[in-house]
């Protein structure tokens, strides 16, 4: 019986044909996202679910969708799915991370434009009948500094076309490399320097714990007199009613937004400023990047169901159903060990190598390579996935080395994480038992035997009596218990290392007091 596709949100025709040629039934829909009921009804008839945005797939309409085996989504925003759900029933969720970044590259440019010319609101007054050139002064775009937060693809994208422009262009992305900076045109720095500096800033950056609020009231505050700050990534990157503040004081000299903390916006607090520009996240609209994403998401789905291939999954690595028994213990401690190093490394990543000892290394090595650095970028990247990883580190001048050897010490299979940061480097190693279980062998050559835990504390410090003591006796009293407790040393009197499980997250106040001990060097606090 051949697989069939519902279709609930609009795809082209050409994406819909795509489905028919290679042999699978589709029943096209594209009002049907909007109706929960009717969706719910017959969700449980299809293999596959084609979306956009207008439909939201949640668990409880995941417990009807009792044959579906892959979504797709036409776009790179997953946000309308739980991917949790999905998961956790076995349904692949497939996205186009690529179709349409050039298309919102250019509508943050067309933004920058407007704002800095005021046209939409010297098209409103010209279309009255007025004549206020007088009203209407705006400023050049040539030769200001353009910063860009977050230089990823898109990002990536506004710097060259900005380049193109003679403007004079700086970025803030822990992730960008000095070489790939040099190679697109423009200056790496730190967020207070492009703060400081810039004339117009662009946001381009996903929406993690870190990047929420970045343009808050302490950071724009920081800008300079007069800037125009342009969102065209999340709209939970700006604190609204912080910005709306900078406006009405003259501080902020004018904004463009294309995205809001709360969509559709109906009302929010930067509509009917003057010298503000807002439009309906227009960022991907255009015909060409709907068209590539619809056929994008048509190709990858109908190769799913007919053939068994996977790309562009957001919960699962490209491998074949004969791969993955043997691949999926060592795929968790390949993500756990890049998560690791990702939640320690907060300076810009030049080099990561990744070394593969014993039997491991006899298999799919890319596919392991693919999930070590999602987990060591997902902490600040948070759409990244198995799939896109080696391309968005690529976009970011990050060389991946994999090297692959017979093995030389105590343990059938080895896989080591090496991450080279602009200001050290740092390597964690692991296997798995025959329990299946992913461990960690050792951190920064210090031998340490330890499960991955949801939450931990990584500490390291000074070899020193009575340290231990008084480290629990902190955890005791902030109401934090310990589960495990692995230690390790280069030698006596030297440095030490503590990786320590415990029953739920630790509160700030007790990591900030940890921090303080006499002898710490380092104290982190870890999810996985």
């Amino acid at each position: 019986m051949a697989p069939r596709v519902l279709i609930s949100d609009a795809l082209s025709p050409a994406a819909v044909q795509i489905f028919k040629d290679r042999g699978v039934e589709t029943d096209f829909q594209p009002n049907l996202g909007k109706d929960k009921e009717k969706l719910a009804e017959i969700i449980g008839n299809y293999d596959g679910l084609a979306i956009r945005s207008n439909t939201k797939v949640t668990a409880k309409l995941l417990e009807r969708a009792t044959k579906l085996k892959v979504i797709g989504r036409a776009g790179i925003g997953v946000d309308n799915v739980d991917i949790p759900a999905a998961t956790g029933r076995g349904i692949i969720v497939m996205n186009t991370p690529f179709g349409n970044s050039i298309t919102t590259a250019e509508h943050a440019i067309a933004m920058m434009f407007a704002v800095a010319r005021e046209i939409p609101a010297a098209d409103v007054s010209t279309q009255a009948g007025k004549w206020e050139k007088n009203r209407f002064m705006g400023v050049e775009i040539t030769a200001k500094t353009l910063g860009i937060i977050g230089c990823g693809n898109i990002g990536s994208i506004v710097a060259d076309r900005a380049v193109g422009l003679r403007m004079r262009v700086i970025a803030f992305d822990p992730y960008l490399s000095p070489e790939r900076a040099m190679a697109l045109g423009v200056e790496k720095v730190e967020l207070d320097d492009l703060l400081k500096r810039a004339d117009f800033i662009t946001l381009h950056t996903p929406l993690t714990p870190q990047t929420r609020g970045i343009m808050g009231a302490e950071n724009i505050a920081k800008t300079r007199k007069g800037v125009r700050i342009i969102n065209c990534a999340r709209g939970e990157l700006v604190d609204e009613a912080a910005m709306r503040a900078a406006l009405d004081s003259g501080h902020v000299g004018g904004g463009g937004f294309d995205v809001f903390a709360e969509e559709p916006a109906v009302t929010n607090v930067l509509f009917g400023h003057p010298h503000v520009v807002c439009t309906p996240h227009l960022g991907a609209s255009t015909t060409e990047a709907q068209e590539n994403v619809a056929l994008q998401v048509a190709e990858q789905m109908s190769d799913y169901l007919v053939r068994g291939a996977i790309s562009n999954a957001i919960n699962f690595p490209s491998i074949t159903a004969e791969e993955a028994p043997k691949l999926k213990p060592f795929i968790a401690l390949a993500e756990k060990l890049g998560s690791f190093a990702g939640q320690l490394t907060e300076t810009g990543i030049r080099k990561v190598t990744i070394t593969y000892e014993g039997a491991v290394a006899d298999l799919k090595t890319k596919a392991l390579t693919s999930s070590a650095i999602a987990g060591l970028l997902r902490p600040m990247l948070s759409d990244v996935n198995v799939v896109s990883a080696p391309v968005v580190a690529k976009d970011r001048g990050i060389v991946i080395d994999e090297v692959t050897r017979a093995a030389q010490g105590d343990y059938e299979s080895l896989i080591t994480l090496t991450v080279t940061t602009e200001t050290q480097e740092r390597s964690v190693a692991g296997t798995v038992f025959h329990d299946g279980k992913p461990r960690i062998l050792s951190i920064k050559g210090i031998k340490v035997d330890a499960e991955f835990a949801p939450s931990m504390i990584y500490v390291t410090n000074e070899d020193k009596p009575g340290f231990i003591g008084r480290f629990a006796g902190l955890l005791g009293d902030a109401g934090v218990n310990i589960a495990t407790f692995a230690l390790g040393r280069d030698r006596a009197g030297g440095s030490a290392i503590a990786l320590v499980e415990v029953d739920g997250p630790v509160p700030d106040a007790a990591l900030h007091k940890v921090q303080a001990l006499a002898g710490v060097k380092q104290a982190k606090a870890l999810i996985f």
